[in-house]
């Protein structure tokens, strides 16, 4: 064996051993692959069909595809050459069309005719020097080494994924380029280099060997030329502009906060118990203080009826030796009723039995009004992400406004089910090969979103379970809502156990417009 084959082999053996396990979700890894495809060129003469070559690529937008610049070359000497699409999945094949070639970065763009792909988030940022990363493509070794026919590989099958590292910050003189040490065969050209949450990394291109043997170091076209090259073609392309976090590590942090939330509400819980608490005793001495108030009031209203009766007396009796019996009866009269005023304010002072009752009664009033300034759930809200509680395979998230009821109907035409995670949605698209299961709490004002990316079999189950329910608008009556928690039952069995994508939100209330 040549030495410095060996001695490379040697190097690649040595950084395989000393790089740390890879940790990639294989939901996201598999999800990438549907977005990869197998690039054929074939040609025609005579009325028959000849196979030229192939490479891969890998959809960067619903009809367009990113290859290699030099897989596609022949079809600059041969007019008869054809492009077919072949996708990881399905039972259908596409044609394709060149619309931007750059020969300097080898880097091309497919159009595909007739059909739609789902597609792959560009990293914004270029990943750190042993960055984990994974190659997917078709290469021709692993197709030989099957046995499979010319006929065999241009019907839908999986791609290969297979592992390294970034290695080191060495790039070529022409283009910028990404070192990797994921193994490479003639066929990964065009395929992409993708972050342990299936992002592009970059447009895998050569080998570090130029012998005809398959490479132990790979070479990727950095996304910077591949961000000038899409834009030059006018493609809108997904933005990956957050770090790669696992769902392992989202969900312990989520736990943990969870558990702190709940440690954070009892607490609170035992708080309110005191202060409640509390309230009930200042209350019951307010109370006991205002009767003690309330019977002085009355002592010095009978003290002073009495010495008034006494005057009405003293009065009586001088009317009485005078002889003045029409005006001694007047003054008796009086003090007969100063008496018996005196007697009612005595009898009808009031007694310390009422001050539990008076005292209930504010607690009520006090507690009435917190509960008034927290104000109503209904409304409509504005919810922005959350990133640090967030897993995001794509572009930053606008925020979401949602007009909510009560009855769980959300902006006046999507309803929304009870279940035991809250109001919960899920929604199935026509086209897109995502399920995304939608929640609002509106007490904590908290709205979520996991997206499950899913294949073409999965997707079509989705679409089924979700067409056993008709009725798309709000409403309260108890069969349509029993529907719908039926439906959102079986769609959710039929899910991954984990999502691809978690999007938290947090909500304000908007405030209402003034006349």
């Amino acid at each position: 064996m040549n030495p410095m084959r060996l001695f490379a082999l040697l190097v690649t053996a040595c950084a395989a051993l000393l790089a740390a396990p890879l940790a990639a979700d294989p939901n996201d890894i598999q999800a990438a692959s549907r977005s990869v495809v197998r690039v054929v060129l074939v040609a025609e003469e005579d009325g028959e069909t000849f196979y030229v070559g192939h490479g891969s690529g890998f959809a960067v937008a619903p009809d367009k595809i990113v290859t290699n610049a030099h897989l596609v070359a022949p079809m600059r000497e041969d007019a008869s050459i054809r492009i077919g699409i072949i996708p990881s999945e399905g039972t259908t094949t596409y044609g394709g069309r060149i619309v931007a070639i750059s020969v300097r970065n080898d880097l091309a763009l497919i159009e595909v005719e007739k059909g739609r792909l789902p597609s792959l988030a560009l990293i914004a940022t270029p990943l750190d020097d042993g960055a984990q990363v994974m190659a997917i493509g078709y290469p021709a070794a692993v197709d030989r080494a099957q046995g499979l026919d010319a006929r065999e590989t241009v019907a839908p099958m999986a791609p290969v994924k297979t592992p390294g590292v970034i290695s080191g910050g060495r790039t070529t003189r022409d283009f910028d380029t990404i070192l990797h040490t994921a193994a490479l065969a003639k066929g990964n050209s065009g395929g992409p280099l993708v972050d342990l949450c299936g992002r592009v990394a970059g447009v895998n291109s050569f080998g570090s060997l130029s012998d005809g043997n398959d490479a132990e170091y790979g070479f990727a076209v950095s996304n910077r030329e591949l961000f000038s090259f899409l834009r030059s073609a006018k493609v809108e392309y997904r933005l990956a502009d957050t770090p790669c976090r696992s769902v392992a590590e989202l969900s312990a942090e989520e736990r943990a906060r969870a558990a702190q939330a709940a440690d954070d509400a009892r607490d609170r819980q035992l708080s309110e118990r005191a202060e409640r608490r509390d309230l009930e005793g200042n209350a019951l001495r307010e109370a006991e203080h205002a009767i003690i108030a309330a019977r002085e009031n009355h002592i010095a209203f009978v003290a002073l009826m009495l010495v008034l009766a006494g005057m009405a007396g003293g009065a009586t009796f001088v009317l009485h030796e005078r002889g003045d019996m029409e005006k001694r009866k007047i003054a008796a009269g009086i003090g007969g009723a100063l008496v018996l005023a005196a007697a009612l304010g005595l009898a009808l002072r009031p007694s310390f039995d009422g001050a539990e009752d008076m005292a209930i009664a504010a607690l009520k009033t006090e507690l009435g009004k917190a509960d008034a300034a927290q104000g109503p759930t209904d409304g409509t809200y504005m919810c922005r992400i959350v990133p640090e509680r967030s897993r995001i395979t794509g572009a930053s998230p606008p925020p979401v406004e949602i007009g909510w009821s009560s009855s769980g109907c959300v902006n006046d035409r999507t309803q929304y089910g009870r279940d035991a995670d809250g109001w919960t949605r899920v929604f199935v698209p026509n086209e897109d090969q995502s399920v995304s299961i939608n929640r609002f709490d509106p007490e904590s004002r908290e709205f979520r979103t996991e997206n499950f990316q899913l294949g073409l079999t999965a997707m079509e189950n989705a679409r089924k379970i979700r067409a056993r329910y008709s009725n798309n608008a709000c409403t309260t009556d108890p069969d349509a809502m029993a529907d719908l928690e039926d439906m959102q039952k079986a769609l959710r069995q039929a899910l991954p156990a984990q999502p691809n994508e978690v999007l938290v939100y947090s909500c304000t209330a908007k405030p209402a417009l003034e006349d």
